[in-house]
């Protein structure tokens, strides 16, 4: 069925780091078949002429012109451009808050010269959590039927056994549980809880964070109705016979779940922030500087994000009606 063009999903997409690939995906969505919906790109003009490539049809991108602090040189990061980065987030958000637009696709941003610039950031997920007072904002990657969420997101790795506790886990499945019903459509998730430890602590000889913290939150979860199971050994969690069983995975940190989610598709994932009242999708990959600039850049996660905006507004839309 066709969808009017007064029906389709408005998505509003930023731009990201300026020296990064952000301004030429964003620029190459103009070449690719798209899903129905209407897409406005929060971006320096110039700067989006000057990336696009080739043969881009930037007249069929409605950009929404935002300019840059300082002119922007490729690969080349400049702290004067931070408040330019997050103005386009605080632009986008105001816009899905006052009606303008139905969900936020973002491109790669670099935590790193924006905490330079002398703001605490950590990643989109935890600014737009703050932006909408959201008190537990949860990391999930998307590719195809493969879904992992982290407890943990960008924490040093000697700081995530303290960072593991057992109401803040409950919490998070919680969170999984209704988003995965409201926005995947998924009526009775089964939720695979990984180990934290190998061999998911082995009763509490290689660690008792297992014991401790990770069981009592599935258990005080399964008892409220979550169809939630574990610890998981995280070294056999992701072969076939156990992912044939999950609709969707919690890892304990960063890199316990997502090498695992970016082998099977990366390029093509999306990372979705779950418990925000807004609708917000990301490309899976970083600034890439490196390739900035180069016209090699692969648009397919940032599609994928967009894609994947368009069925999460529908889905948010029937389920309203």
């Amino acid at each position: 069925m066709s969808i009017s063009r007064a029906d389709r999903p408005r998505l509003v997409i930023t731009s990201g780091e300026p020296a990064g690939i952000g301004p030429e995906l964003c620029a190459q969505l103009a070449n690719v078949t798209l899903p129905p919906c209407e897409i406005s790109c929060l971006v320096d003009r110039e700067l989006l002429e000057t990336r696009a490539p080739a043969g881009a049809r930037l007249d069929h991108l409605k950009v929404l012109h935002r300019p840059l602090a300082t002119p922007a040189v490729a690969g080349k990061l400049d702290v004067r451009n931070s408040t330019y980065v997050l103005r386009l987030l605080d632009d986008a958000l105001a816009g899905v808050r006052n009606g303008d637009f139905d969900a936020i696709v973002t491109a790669p941003v670099q935590k790193s010269v924006i905490a330079e610039s002398g703001v605490a950031f950590s990643g989109h997920t935890e600014y737009l959590a703050q932006r909408c007072s959201a008190p537990k904002p949860v990391m999930l990657l998307v590719a195809g039927n493969l879904r992992v969420a982290l407890a943990t997101t960008h924490l040093p790795l000697r700081r995530v056994p303290d960072a593991i506790k057992t109401p803040m886990l409950l919490e998070i499945l919680r969170i999984m549980h209704h988003d995965l019903q409201s926005a995947f459509g998924i009526a009775q998730p089964r939720i695979a809880v990984c180990g934290l430890n190998p061999h998911a602590g082995e009763n509490g000889l290689l660690g008792d964070e297992d014991l401790h913290e990770i069981t009592p939150a599935i258990e005080t979860a399964r008892a409220s109705g979550i169809n939630a199971y574990g610890p998981v050994p995280a070294d056999t969690a992701f072969v076939p016979r156990e992912m044939a069983k999950a609709d969707a995975y919690l890892a304990m940190f960063h890199d316990q779940g997502l090498p695992v989610l970016k082998h099977a598709g990366f390029g093509h994932a999306v990372n979705v922030t779950l418990g925000l009242p807004v609708i917000r999708t990301s490309v899976d990959h970083g600034t890439a500087l490196t390739l900035a600039g180069s016209g090699r850049a692969d648009v397919g996660s940032l599609l994928a994000a967009v894609e994947l905006a368009v069925e999460l507004v529908q889905r948010r839309r029937t389920a309203a009606h």
